[in-house]
């Protein structure tokens, strides 16, 4: 007899250890079943599970409970992301509060004591998605860094590298000086700041031909510090106010270096003056215009933010500070004509907000365009489909612009780049700037300097015989291991494993790293196996407070998982995060939402007991499509079989939180309301007919809701269930 209430603190572990034991949620290798595969998004190892997690989990474990129930080989494969940058910030922010810095513990300790803190994580993390209700194969639970996995993603560079995808070179990257590493563009957010747009006079190095109004022209920056860095002005060949002074030179202050005036059609005329400064060290832009006229690149910022011996008289200073000792040396000259207030976009680490530096550097690159082709096409094809279908647009205006790709980090934590250097000769002056252990350790060790990329440490240099080889000292770009995920978990190229469930059959993640993270697999995934990696793409929206308002701890306004699975319970937080979500939208969520579906439970439970109560000592005729019924009992039969329909239907069509609001809608106001209430007298004239029916129901509307609600359905069912009946998280799905 079931409880009065229905508490879910006692019964969800209770009900998950069940379901453990039992080993329902570990699929057998059948070719007589479909299989249908969800590899869950890996989530970093370096903190508590936020409420992104839980509704990825709701709506992949909504997905995974029902073709479970179909029949299917349901594969719901965990794992977790060591998550290079995120993890390295996180832990250097403990060290921090300790006063102590990766570089005193040394990077072997740094690394050791990183991995203790990521495998803790890790566990307890595991434990959060339990609580969820996550129906995943623990069995065949996956982290980035397991040696299979690693291994894979090793061979992965090794392959590019021999395919000639993958390159080392001196290119623009953005560089976090706060993390001391280079980022992708995707990890840089750019956020509108306002700043000053500095108008200075730079004087013409030809004074002779010119009036005294043509001997200077002026520039208009946002960055004057860079200008000791500049070696061109350019103008647009088309702005007849600077024709005449094209091919002639100027004068960079300070330094005394004489530039050309050069013509770019990059130049927008209507900006500042219509003349502009090239820095091609320090800005993406005019990077590329000084490689399109053969420009030097003179570095006056180092990768500390202190300006180089290039700045002269600056050399030592914070940037910020030598921005105003530049500007009140200027304006003492009269060289600073106007100081405006300027709104523009700055480049922010996505990761800990410091402005990005636009830095020249030695790094690796993936050319990304021969790989970005045939993942275009997978799309444009309908190999794959993506759910909202909008965002294939969005994808493919993506893949058409796309830009080679910056996998190295100078970070400590994470998968060590395979390439090995002949001595310290190989090694870029920033990796010796970052790993100052390695150059002590191999400061007699200065070699050929040539470097050979291998999956596996060679035994000697094969240019020169060196047998002291040194590996790159820099980590892979965490999207790089990430992106390969749904084959490297799988155990590809030979286990049965992968020959079976892959490719998977959906991914189901947030849209905001479509380009991050869906766009690389669906690249590397075709690049390495030849065939897609899954076969739908379901992007859900960020979860917002009940306002609208992004959630944040210095707002207060976050919604903790694990508090509200405590308090209102994991089916009643399920509920709230599919019901009122649309894919490829935020959505709000607020604690009486998530109230609203504990009383939900709360009512099911209620609706069980009143049926089991009204059931003792009688025998409960069997229900089946043969029986006969009375017009009420077939009326709402009726209504059920087009409830199992439609749920049916949505399910199919990824259209989750109309099957879940159907099923709230049905079960509280057809069952509860009307149904059973209509049934009460029938029932103390002891009316058998009716008992079969609510029973039918009852199951019915169990296998139905178990999906989005599995604790509290298999805890009925348990109590409730007939001595030839399975387990509910195993029962068939319904049919009228």
């Amino acid at each position: 007899m079931l409880d009065k209430n229905y508490n879910h603190q006692d019964w969800e572990p209770k009900i998950y250890q069940l379901w453990e034991k039992s080993k329902h949620f570990t699929p057998k290798i059948d070719p007589a079943k479909k299989p249908f595969t969800i590899i869950m998004p890996p989530p970093n190892a370096n903190g508590s599970l936020h409420i992104g997690h839980a509704k990825f989990v709701a709506l992949q474990d909504i997905m995974i409970r029902y073709h479970r129930m179909l029949g299917d080989a349901a594969l719901y494969l965990p794992g977790a992301d060591h998550a290079s940058i995120a993890t390295q910030v996180s832990y250097e922010k403990i060290l921090a509060k300790k006063k102590v810095s990766r570089f005193d513990l040394g990077r072997e300790e740094f690394v050791k004591q990183c991995l203790d803190f990521t495998l803790n994580n890790k566990d307890t993390m595991f434990m959060q998605i339990k609580r969820l209700g996550a129906s995943a194969d623990w069995s065949r639970a996956k982290f980035t860094l397991d040696p299979d996995v690693s291994a894979q993603v090793l061979d992965t560079f090794a392959a590019l590298h021999e395919d000639k995808l993958l390159y080392r070179a001196h290119r623009m990257i953005n560089w976090c000086r706060r993390c001391a590493t280079a980022l992708s563009n995707l990890e840089v957010v750019h956020e509108e700041i306002e700043g000053k747009l500095y108008h200075i006079a730079y004087c013409m190095a030809q004074k002779a031909e010119f009036t005294n109004q043509q001997r200077f022209i002026v520039v208009a920056t946002t960055r004057p510090e860079t200008l000791l860095g500049d070696t061109a002005v350019a103008v647009h060949p088309d702005d007849d106010r600077y024709k005449q002074f094209i091919g002639k030179t100027i004068m960079v202050p300070f330094v005394n270096r004489e530039i050309p005036i050069i013509a770019d059609k990059a130049v927008d005329p209507e900006f500042g003056t219509g003349a502009v400064k090239v820095t091609p060290a320090h800005d993406p832009k005019d990077f590329e215009i000084g490689r399109r006229h053969k420009l030097p690149v003179i570095q006056v910022i180092d990768f500390r933010n202190k300006m180089t011996k290039e700045a002269g008289q600056f050399a030592g200073m914070n940037a910020f500070e030598a921005r105003e000792a530049i500007i009140k040396e200027l304006s003492r000259m009269d060289r600073v004509l106007a100081v405006k207030k300027f709104k523009h976009e700055v480049g922010h680490c996505e990761r800990c907000n410091t402005i990005v530096e636009p830095q020249v550097s030695l790094q690796w690159f993936v050319e990304i365009e021969p790989l970005a082709k045939p993942a275009l096409k997978a799309i444009e094809d309908k190999k794959i489909t993506i759910i909202p279908k909008y965002f294939k647009k969005i994808y493919k205006n993506w893949m058409n612009d796309i830009y080679d790709w910056c996998i190295s980090r100078q970070l400590w934590w994470g998968i060590q780049i395979p390439a090995y250097y002949c001595g310290t000769n190989g090694l870029s002056d920033l990796q010796k700037l970052m790993n100052p252990d390695l150059v002590e350790k191999n400061k007699r060790n200065e070699g050929c300097g040539k470097y050979v990329v291998s999956a596996t440490k060679p035994d000697k240099c094969p240019y020169c015989g060196n047998t002291k080889l040194i590996q790159d000292p820099d980590t892979l770009d965490t999207w790089f291991s990430s992106g390969q995920w749904p084959y490297t978990t799988l155990g590809y190229p030979k286990s049965k494993d992968y020959q079976y469930f892959y490719p998977t059959t959906v991914m189901e993640t947030g849209y905001e790293i479509l380009f991050f993270w869906v766009a690389r697999m669906i690249m590397f995934g075709l690049y390495r196996t030849g065939q897609i990696p899954f076969e739908k793409v379901y992007l859900h929206g960020l979860v917002r407070d009940a306002f609208g308002q992004k959630m944040s701890k210095s707002k207060g306004n976050v919604v903790d998982p694990l508090e509200s699975i405590e308090k209102f319970s994991a089916d009643a937080l399920r509920m709230a995060l599919v019901v009122g979500s649309t894919p490829g939208k935020d959505m709000s969520l607020g604690e009486p939402k998530i109230k609203g579906y504990r009383n939900f439970a709360n009512k099911v439970w209620n609706i069980a007991r009143f049926i089991e109560l009204n059931s003792q000592g009688k025998t409960i005729k069997p229900f089946s499509a043969k029986t006969k019924l009375e017009k009420q009992d077939a009326a709402f039969i009726k209504k059920l079989d087009s409830l199992i329909k439609r749920t049916t239907k949505y399910l199919e069509n990824f259209k989750f939180s109309l099957a879940g609001e159907g099923l709230y809608e049905f079960i509280w106001h057809e069952l509860a309301d009307k149904y059973i209430e209509e049934s009460k007298d029938r029932l103390q004239n002891g009316d058998e007919e009716v008992l079969s029916v609510l029973h039918y129901s009852l199951k019915t509307c169990l296998k139905l809701l178990h999906p989005f609600m599995p604790y509290v359905t298999e805890t009925i069912w348990q109590q409730t269930k007939t001595k030839d009946e399975t387990d509910l998280v195993i029962t068939s799905w319904p049919t009228v």
